[in-house]
């Protein structure tokens, strides 16, 4: 082995990625700064739980099981990695602990085989994925074909190098055995007797006998049996060549790295430790107050050289985060495997997203680095006048010169990419910010959002109607509101859907049924109620919702103040989701609960009791922003399997946090979809399949969607979309066996809980 080489590959091959690593660090800081050094404990633990465990890889088993071989294959092999540079200096270097005859050693032997193989088990199996099978999902490139090649060659050359030294350790004196001098004095076999010499070193006391079986080095000894009738020389050169071979490929692999999809096996870490620990449906506010944004998109508008960014219009307007998700993408197309809008024929890909975003970026490193390090100067009144005359060139723009603008707006941001991803990329963030940049800046979105955004501005909830009707949902049924009320401790916060849907109100009307029988104390705003703004700000109008936010803001605080509103309860998870994570930024603190936990306590506390008998198959849809972002999964099956006789089906694989999309997030609800094939009938039938005579949610915008669907397929007859409040309510106002009491036979179980619900609610 000898020294200077491999002094030559250690420092040239280190200091080539030392260059490449130094590049994309600093391309990384061209983006905007953004504090995520806090919580070190908890982001440590995420760097545990989700690249050391793994703990999303399992969402895929196979491909989970191959790639958790390989990451733990190459962990294990790290050491021997440095035992094979040390033998380039010393020939018998075993890290003073993992000697051939060492305890320590011949473990981590056995260890490092059994990986070795599984880590050959576990690249063929993704090159099958890649050139075989040919997965759709995967971004199939022969870059993923070469590195595959190369984890496959380090470990068939390691196993190959540790089989000729044990080949060769009886022939040790053989090859030492050469007579014949030369003209110079020296024998033909001195050089290949050294060579052996060297390469058996490691074996100490074992040099010179014959191994057999290695007990701590199974597939080794077997391929040693195999190859051992070659000569001395044959296995002399066998040797070197496995040494070499995987010696360098680890580094030649490394230098790959920051040019290829494979990036993420050192990004991986610090894009987890850096994950956004706050809660998932937070937006990062653009400005304090609505006041506070006018003058920074008044300066964004003049392009002023200082101005903030108003969303993102250039890749510079993304943070060092944003750049360092773009580094980790491992190309898997999870992300988009899962997308309710890719899975329906939208233009958006999330992966593709993220990859032509990150293209972008490298097509521009050294442009953008140098305009880092080197800001223009400003220009003198001459200069910027001669500037104007001949024209500025056009700025590069994302949303039209990278990413269509239809791949922006096919986002319902249910976070079904988010909930995939392996390796915490985030993207509903990106696709707002964007979003924001059109709406604020360019006011360009789609026409379906004109009537929406105004009807919120002017009357406060997206359907444009009479704010004074707001509360005509409540009608006889005796609830007080808040201004008559102003030490009520718990808010009923109804939405706009609620308020002015017709089939909501039903839902509205239920929920409070339930919460008066249960003798919670509670009341409701009426027409002081306004939109939260989840739908503006999810389409990028931040300064509407903020309009809207602080009208609410003033309102909740003003009643707290006259010491009410502790709690909040919400039937809806936009309102929920805005109300809980959202106006906290804003100085509206509460706790705040969706009625399904709400009802599901109530239920636990027997303050309702579910008592008539409900014979029905139910298939519950979670919706996004109950389930992914705030993990509210349990709560609405709490409540239906609170019910007599109700048996709860789930939609085999697509529930849960894998639970397809309703359609309407995003502000989609207000929107055409981009093709013929909807969302919304995708969901309905997978809930269909399971053979289900009611479809249940707990959210409004959930239902119409889904009522839709049922229309599309001709099911409305036959299959009911309830609430899970409506069917608890079904049985805690009857005893006894509903369907069994009526005598009508050819009616569903299902019917006779709408015809319950209908009465109950009217």
């Amino acid at each position: 082995m000898n020294p200077y080489a491999m002094a030559f590959v250690i420092v040239v091959l280190s200091a080539m990625f030392g260059l490449s690593a130094k590049q994309r660090f600093e391309l990384m800081l061209v983006g905007r700064p953004e504090a995520r050094f806090d919580r070190i404990p908890e982001r440590l633990r995420g760097v545990v739980e989700y690249t050391l465990a793994q703990r999303k890889m399992h969402y895929y088993p196979y491909a989970g099981i191959a790639h958790m071989a390989i990451f733990v294959g190459f962990s294990v092999l790290l050491i021997n990695t440095i035992i094979l540079w040390g033998r380039g200096f010393f020939p018998d270097f075993s890290l003073f602990l993992f000697g051939h005859e060492q305890p320590l050693g011949m473990v981590y032997d056995l260890l490092k085989e059994i990986v070795a193989v599984a880590v050959i088990l576990g690249a063929l199996f993704f090159v099958y994925m890649r050139a075989i099978r040919r997965e759709g999902r995967m971004t199939l490139s022969g870059e993923g074909l070469l590195i595959l090649g190369i984890i496959i060659t380090m470990m068939v050359a390691d196993i190959l190098y540790n089989a000729s030294m044990f080949a060769l350790s009886p022939k040790v004196a053989a090859a030492c055995a050469g007579t014949t001098h030369s003209a110079l004095g020296t024998r033909p076999d001195d050089a290949i007797c050294e060579g052996v010499k060297t390469v058996v070193a490691p074996l100490g006391d074992h040099a010179g006998k014959p191994m057999g079986f290695v007990w701590h080095a199974p597939a080794s000894s077997i391929l040693a049996a195999i190859i051992g009738g070659a000569t001395p020389k044959t296995l002399h050169f066998l040797a070197h060549a496995g040494f070499w071979a995987h010696s360098s490929l680890v580094l030649i692999f490394a230098n790959i790295l920051p040019h290829s999809k494979h990036f993420h096996i050192i990004t991986s870490f610090p894009n987890v430790f850096f994950r956004n620990l706050d809660a998932p449906g937070r937006l990062l506010p653009v400005a304090s107050s609505s006041e506070a944004l006018m003058p920074i998109m008044e300066a964004a508008m003049e392009n002023k050289p200082d101005a903030q960014p108003v969303g993102a219009a250039k890749i510079t307007d993304f943070t060092w985060k944003a750049i360092l998700d773009f580094y980790t993408c491992t190309e898997c197309g999870r992300c988009s495997d899962n997308c309710p809008a890719h899975k329906t024929g939208k233009m958006l890909s999330p992966k593709m997203l993220t990859l032509d975003l990150r293209d972008h970026l490298y097509g521009r490193a050294e442009e953008l680095i140098d305009a880092k390090k080197n800001p223009p100067r400003k220009l003198t009144e001459e200069e910027a006048a001669a500037v104007a005359e001949e024209g500025a060139p056009a700025p590069i723009e994302l949303t039209g010169d990278i990413v269509h603008p239809d791949v922006l707006w096919a986002c319902t941001t249910c976070r079904a990419c988010e909930e995939q991803c392996p390796v915490m990329i985030s993207y509903v963030d990106k696709i707002v910010d964007m979003r924001r940049n059109l709406v604020m800046l360019k006011g360009e979105f789609p026409a379906q959002l004109n009537g929406p955004f105004g009807a919120m501005e002017v009357n406060g909830n997206p359907w444009n109607l009479a704010r004074v009707d707001r509360a005509n949902w409540a009608d006889g049924l005796d609830i007080p509101l808040m201004s008559d009320k102003p030490d009520a401790k718990v808010l009923y916060w109804v939405g706009c859907a609620g308020s002015y849907d017709d089939r909501a109100k039903k839902v509205a009307r239920a929920t409070a049924k339930l919460m008066k029988e249960a003798g919670v104390d509670f009341a409701i705003l009426g027409q002081e109620e306004t939109c939260t703004g989840d739908p503006a700000r999810r389409a990028g109008n931040e300064y509407l919702f903020l309009m809207l936010a602080e009208q609410n803001v003033a309102t909740l605080n003003g009643y707290k103040e006259q010491g009410g509103i502790r709690t909040i309860v919400t039937a809806c998870p936009h309102c929920f989701n805005t109300l809980a994570n959202e106006y906290p930024d804003f100085g509206a603190k509460f706790e705040v609960v969706h009625h399904a936990e709400f009802l599901s306590n109530l239920v636990n506390e027997k303050k309702l009791q579910p008592r008539g008998t409900v014979k029905a198959k139910v298939a519950y849809h979670d919706s996004c922003y109950l389930g992914r972002y705030n993990n509210v999964y349990d709560a609405p099956r709490d409540v239906l399997k609170s019910v007599p006789g109700l048996e709860l089906l789930e939609v085999e694989s697509w529930n849960r946090n894998k639970g397809l999309c309703c359609g309407a997030g995003g502000a989609q609800m207000w929107m055409e979809e981009q093709n013929k094939d909807r969302v919304n009938v995708k969901r309905t039938n997978q809930l269909l399949e399971t053979g289900a005579e009611t479809v249940a949610s707990a959210c409004p915008f959930c239902q119409t969607m889904l009522t839709d669907g049922l229309k599309a397929e001709s099911k409305e007859e036959s299959i009911k979309q309830l609430d899970i409040a409506e069917i608890l309510l079904a049985s805690c106002e009857q005893t006894g066996d509903r369907s069994a009491a009526k005598p009508k036979a050819k009616k569903k179980p299902a019917e006779d809980v709408e015809e319950q619900t209908d009465s109950s609610a009217s």
